[in-house]
């Protein structure tokens, strides 16, 4: 989905979780609804997370 549709109220609350080190990966696919939510974890953690959240065929 691309993140120029998301209403309003979720990009908001997306640029504030970022502020404060979390981030929320969404699905590109669309219809799908899936997004992975995560902060404070070491970077190959995050690059797994983002990688798993990106590829519609794993979830």
């Amino acid at each position: 989905m691309n993140r120029s549709k998301l209403p309003l109220a979720d990009r908001i609350r997306d640029a504030l979780r970022l502020v404060a080190g979390r981030h929320t990966v969404r699905c590109p696919y669309p219809g799908c609804f899936i997004q992975i939510r995560y902060g404070f974890v070491t970077p190959d953690e995050a690059k797994r997370l983002t990688a798993l959240a990106v590829d519609h065929a794993h979830h």
